[in-house]
């Protein structure tokens, strides 16, 4: 695009103001709004998103679970909120690896305390959240459901399935070049972190197919 310069600080913003990576749908709609723009026309009223009927499977949701883990359990079987290893302190994380918002709408945090059950539910609703991610990432991108469930669980625990490289390298069509993407996502504030690394390289043994070397071995 000629104007290209002149598109990249509006994406850059919007990207600030969002802080995360946009997804395709979104570039494509922000694309459609500058052309109107310099048209002199109105811009043309958004598509809703596509509903997802992609779920995560049985092998996405233990790996999820294997790494992941209910760690700090206490005496009386609740759970209490731990920070992250990596840095010390943010982002607390409670259950199954919620972060965020509690149940009850505050930040999840020193002093926060969950029952099983409410771990459990909020895992459910974190993997139909992420798998809606994940799917409206790829869009069309041809995926079997194991490399949809390891997609899940790298964007279960970093997030970052808007803006990776592995996402696009998975749309284009290079299998191999995404699996060598996982090893990358290692890092916790500033270091490699032994768990970490571990963790993507069971995600890219799901994502080629082999659930049984993705669940082999301790997550740790």
């Amino acid at each position: 695009m000629t104007d290209l310069p002149f598109r990249k600080p509006v994406f850059d913003a919007v990207r600030r103001l969002l802080r995360r990576g946009l997804l395709q749908r979104e570039v494509a709609a922000i694309d459609a709004a500058i052309d109107s723009a310099l048209a002199g026309k109105p811009p043309p009223a958004p598509s809703p998103a596509p509903a997802s009927t992609r779920t995560v499977g049985a092998a996405g949701i233990a790996l999820v679970q294997r790494f992941e883990g209910c760690a700090r359990l206490r005496p009386d079987g609740r759970l209490e909120a731990y920070p992250d290893p990596g840095t010390g302190g943010a982002p607390w994380t409670i259950g199954w690896g919620a972060t965020g918002p509690g149940i009850d709408g505050r930040p999840i945090g020193p002093g926060t305390i969950w029952t099983q059950v409410q771990a459990d539910a909020r895992l459910v609703a974190d993997l139909a959240r992420h798998a809606a991610d994940v799917a409206a990432a790829i869009g069309a991108a041809p995926t079997t459901q194991p490399q949809f469930d390891a997609l899940v669980s790298f964007h279960y625990n970093t997030g970052a399935i808007g803006r990776a490289t592995l996402t696009r390298r998975h749309v284009a069509g290079d299998a191999a070049g995404a699996m060598r993407e996982f090893a990358r996502w290692n890092r916790a504030g500033g270091r490699v972190l032994r768990g970490l690394t571990r963790r993507r390289a069971a995600e890219a043994a799901l994502y080629a197919g082999d659930g049984a070397a993705a669940l082999a071995g301790e997550p740790a």
